[in-house]
């Protein structure tokens, strides 16, 4: 009986860097994990602290309990601590939470807060705002609900920039979600400065630094790739962008993935190179995995493609510093 082997096909993985975890949500999982050390379980979290089941099922493990309102939490535990996720809250949120007497820590990406600012003050100048962004998306909830409702004006796509009729004649401002697509978000602001030229605009870009870097490394890949793999949730804003950019940018095959087992094979059985990232919300253990699962099928070499280096940190809530021995901030 021959006993060949059989020869696996060759296959190379160009790793996007950066990928996976920003600062902003290894920050926001620091901080469910610190208030379980510090307070024991259970710790209430309202909404998923980031947008993965991996990490919200890890996280639930150790003692984390998801919410979607804070009504949820029972009356014997209103004493517990309540924690508002990275994507940030309405103003009626921490308001609700004092008038329950719940202590709260909050969550939310100091990127996030940046834009919560923005609009306030633009309110305070007497300026009409208009938010860049995906309607329901969480962060889009929050950022609209630090304003009086009716107050932000949504802008999702160029066809609303061309439609938007201020309400008055104050003059504008605009903001983004932090998760857009930059080049779909540079066309929308290309008409809003066509139409309004004083329009005021954020005095810093609003789309966060990690989104804009992820996005920059899959540009550079996607061209030069059979297929391409963005490790992250569905409900991942800046997973889905970074999908969209790869098809945008030539490659054919781009799909969006949570785990291994939901790889299609039959998308990937003629590749021989293959692009692969992970949204910011993704832990470096499923790109591990996503490796591990081609390496079962295809002679695999990894090439790492870096197309900047990342060094941000974020500080820790005050409530939460004195568990950690070393440094106050969370780095990513």
């Amino acid at each position: 009986m021959s006993d060949t082997k059989q020869i696996k096909p060759p296959l190379t993985i160009k790793l996007c860097a950066p990928r996976g975890f920003c600062a902003g949500v290894d920050r926001a999982i620091q901080i469910v994990e610190l208030a379980l050390e510090k307070y024991g379980r259970p710790v209430y979290v309202r909404h998923e602290i980031v947008h993965n089941k991996f990490v919200v099922d890890g996280l639930k493990a150790k003692g984390a309990v998801f919410v979607e309102e804070l009504s949820e939490i029972p009356a014997d535990d209103a004493g517990r601590p309540v924690i508002f996720s990275a994507h940030g809250v309405p103003k009626s949120v921490p308001e609700d939470a004092e008038a329950r007497n719940m202590f709260f820590l909050d969550a939310t990406c100091p990127l996030v807060s940046k834009v919560h600012k923005e609009a306030q003050i633009h309110d305070r100048r007497d300026r009409e705002v208009l938010l860049i962004g995906h309607a329901g998306h969480p962060e889009v909830i929050g950022t609209m609900g630090q304003l009086p409702a009716g107050t932000v004006a949504l802008i999702e796509t160029e066809e609303d920039a061309r439609k938007f009729q201020p309400k008055s004649d104050r003059s504008l401002a605009y903001i983004t979600q932090t998760t857009l697509s930059v080049d779909d978000t540079a066309g929308i602001v290309a008409v809003l400065q066509e139409r309004f030229p004083d329009i005021v605009a954020p005095h810093k870009e609003d789309i966060c630094y990690a989104t804009t870097n992820r996005q920059e490394a899959v540009k550079h890949v996607a061209p030069d790739v059979d297929a391409m793999v963005v490790v992250g949730a569905p409900n991942s804003s800046n997973s889905q962008r970074l999908r969209e950019v790869a098809e945008r940018a030539g490659c054919k095959v781009a799909v969006l993935i949570q785990r291994a087992s939901d790889i299609e094979w039959p998308d990937f059985e003629d590749a021989r190179s293959l692009g692969l990232t992970a949204g910011a919300s993704a832990p470096e253990t499923l790109v591990e995995e996503i490796i591990d699962a081609f390496s079962t099928r295809f002679e695999v070499i990894v090439e790492t493609v870096r197309t900047a280096e990342e060094t941000i940190s974020f500080n820790l809530p005050r409530e939460l510093r004195d568990v950690v021995s070393t440094p106050q901030a969370a780095t990513g």
